[in-house]
């Protein structure tokens, strides 16, 4: 019986789930497991060497029956004195040497896979020649910009809502922006944080610092008291461009921030007053010129200069401030338009924040590259997803993979189909829902794709393959330096051989993906500000001695085809509404607001739904923590994504001999009031307050009639 797309697409990321489970070791005590660990090492360095015999043993067996073959086919060749039974001989015996030896299997997977890595190599090999062409030229993304604005100053650059920029309206900005900050005193190098919602002037306001050397941490909107206090301060910022809906978030932290540090305030109505001592930065751009300064007034950027910062969680603590340079941010979206085939005619749909890689980089870069038209949305609406690609005309639209699935949870639209896209690309489409979402929304294409800001290698999905994120060339492995390598699924650290190197994963077999740090500017590692932190996702003496690589953190695992797929990450990190969620972070806040009780903080899976939801397990043995009181202060402390679905009220937790809090147990008991014993609550989205979990809420949230 044929099994229906949708149960093959089960398969998939069941199969790949259980590969993933299976290569992990269970086990309530952590010392056994460490225990296990190690005796298991011994165990295949003690049969390495019968290993290594029965392997040469094998291929030994292989060789001398080919060359028996070969010479018995010689032998009748010449017998037979005929060139032509010779030449069939020579060719029968060909096909029975590829049999013996499993060639068969590899010509195979090379005459499937060839399209797929012509294709990709071709473009990879355009992609580098336009990457060399802008770096002869040396420029910096303003001026990259201002030369989309000389070929078409009045196509429409930006768009959002009902209004409309043309690239001479942005650049217009943007020059006002260059001028303002000359005569406020700013330099090469100084870093001022633009803290705003998404709009058009997002954009223009951090392309007129840029021209000047001015590097722009784009912070997340998101994030609240110490979160955003450390973001600001980490980057060293001499200034902070906030937006007037985000009043709030800054007083919060006005007495913790340097006296030093400027404050620019920008408001919708020009009208309105700013916060304490905040400059209307509004009424000061309608002050100054909207011409070019004059180059002999600040010093020109350098594309090898630091451009922007992007905040990252990473695998553990607070945002990590990951550096782009021009360059960089260059390779981010040229990549993504040559090797998917993007032109610069296509519109582009991204609602996605500006201050992420995703939308600030790769779909704002097709504007400042190509010239291209983008659409923009303040947040994220699934119900006007499509509505809105339709509006705008758009051909290719962004996701991330909780998009995807909201926009399925709509009611059928007329726009579900009635639009002119031709293509989506993004990251986190799950292959449970590929099917589906692809034959609803008439989508022709989805250009899967895989990369960390931070990192320094990306893949793409170019052919459709469902669930894929990308591949690695069988046959060509070496044209795109990066690699799955064994390691410990939840450490992330690398599993080396006997000689200290790390070891490539076979087909099938999950492991860790790394990219190959060159001298090639698009696989340097440029890091984060922190180099400590920096340091830490690189590996060295990778594949021989003294080689290094970035080091992703995330477990993937690729079929015999080379089709790549992820399946998880390592460390203490879970993935929640887009977002990457750092427990380290949440169990700090969580703990000061809970009066610095006890508290861990983990992701848990809820069937249907993507990525792991947060919860909290907060000891309490008297039971006086107020439930309405955490919330409340929970709301105000943490991104809405970063706030724990769930919490359970401990008695008291067990602790390991270096006085870590174990979550082990507890995460794989998930939230379950079945089997646990201890008060449970959930987060009601209707009520947006924590409200005791019940056996008969708990089916309800099993059978996805309460969604998260």
């Amino acid at each position: 019986m044929m099994k229906s797309s949708d149960e093959k697409c089960d398969d998939v990321e069941r199969g790949i789930k259980q590969q993933y489970i299976h290569s992990k070791t269970y086990n309530n005590n952590e010392n056994e497991v460490k225990t296990n660990s190690k005796n298991e090492l011994i165990d295949v360095e003690s049969s390495s060497e019968q290993k290594l015999f029965s392997v040469n043993f094998s291929l030994g067996l292989k060789i001398v029956g080919s060359l028996i073959v070969i010479v018995l086919a010689s032998l009748f060749a010449i017998y037979m004195d005929n060139y032509y039974i010779g030449l069939l001989t020579a060719f029968v015996a060909l096909l029975i040497i590829i049999f013996i030896t499993g060639l068969n299997k590899w010509f195979y997977i090379a005459a499937v896979t060839t399209p797929r890595d012509v294709l990709a190599v071709t473009r990879f090999i355009k992609l580098l020649l336009f990457i060399k062409r802008l770096a002869s030229k040396n420029y910096s993304a303003a001026e990259l910009f201002e030369t989309q604005v000389e070929k078409h100053p009045n196509k429409i650059c930006l768009m959002m809502d009902d209004r409309q920029f043309t690239f001479k309206e942005i650049n217009d900005l943007k020059n006002r922006v260059s001028n303002l900050f000359i005569q406020n005193g700013f330099k090469y190098g100084d870093k001022v944080a633009l803290l705003m919602e998404n709009r058009p002037e997002f954009v223009a306001i951090w392309l007129g610092l840029s021209k000047l050397g001015i590097v722009i941490p784009l912070i997340n909107h998101n994030l609240r008291k110490q979160s955003l206090l450390h973001s600001l301060t980490i980057a060293n910022c001499t200034a902070v461009i906030f937006g007037e809906s985000l009043t709030e978030s800054i007083a919060e932290i006005k007495d913790q921030i340097p006296s030093t540090m400027v404050l620019y305030q920008f408001n919708d109505d020009i009208n309105l007053p700013t916060y304490g001592n905040a400059k209307d930065l509004q009424t000061l751009l309608s002050q100054v010129p909207r011409d070019p300064p004059s180059p002999s007034t600040y010093k020109k950027p350098d594309q090898h200069d630091q451009l922007m910062y992007i905040y990252t969680s990473g695998t553990t603590g607070l945002p990590k401030a990951a550096i782009i340079s021009h360059n960089r941010y260059f390779y981010l979206a040229a990549a993504i338009h040559i090797v998917s085939g993007f032109t610069p005619r296509d519109i582009y749909y991204s609602p996605l924040p500006l201050y992420h890689t995703a939308c600030g980089c790769m779909s704002i870069g097709q504007m400042i590259i190509f010239g291209s038209t983008v659409a923009l949305r303040k947040k994220f609406s699934a119900s006007a997803y499509f509505a809105d690609c339709a509006k705008y005309k758009a051909t290719i639209a962004q996701y991330i993979g909780e998009m995807c699935r909201y926009c399925l949870s709509t009611p059928g639209q007329s726009t579900d189909s009635n639009h002119s896209l031709r293509l989506m690309f993004g990251n986190g489409l799950r292959p449970q829902i590929w099917p589906q979402f692809v034959k609803r929304f008439n989508i022709k294409r989805v250009a899967e794709f895989y990369g960390a800001t931070e990192g320094n290698a990306s893949i793409v999905n170019i052919d459709n393959k469902v669930g894929a994120i990308g591949f690695v060339s069988r046959i060509l492995p070496f044209v795109y330096p990066i690699s799955i390598i064994k390691a410990d699924p939840d450490t992330g650290d690398p599993i080396r051989d006997k000689d200290g190197l790390c070891q490539v994963c076979k087909p099938n077999e999950p492991g860790v993906f790394i990219g190959k740090i060159t001298s090639n500017p698009s696989r340097a590692f440029l890091g984060y500000v922190d180099k400590s932190a920096s340091e830490k996702k690189v590996i060295r003496d990778v594949f021989r001695k003294g080689d290094s690589a970035f080091l992703s953190g995330d477990l993937l695992i690729s079929d015999d085809r080379g089709y790549l797929f992820f399946v998880d990450r390592t460390g203490d990190t879970f993935r929640w509404k887009g977002e990457n969620c750092s427990t380290s972070e949440i169990e700090a806040q969580v703990s000061n607001e809970a009066d610095y009780r006890d508290c861990v903080v983990y992701g848990v899976e809820i069937p249907n739904v993507e990525g792991r939801a947060g919860m909290a397990a907060i000891v309490d043995p008297e039971r006086s923590l107020e439930i309405r009181t955490l919330n409340a202060n929970l709301k105000k402390s943490l991104p809405n994504y970063a706030r724990p679905q769930f919490i359970r009220i401990l008695e008291k937790i067990d602790m390991t001999g270096t006085c870590k809090l174990k979550k082990l147990d507890l995460q794989k008991e998930g939230f379950n009031p079945n089997i646990i014993t201890d008060k449970v609550y959930f987060l009601n989205t209707r009520t947006n307050e924590y409200e005791l979990l019940t056996p008969e809420v708990y089916d309800k949230i099993n059978n996805n009639e309460i969604r998260f």
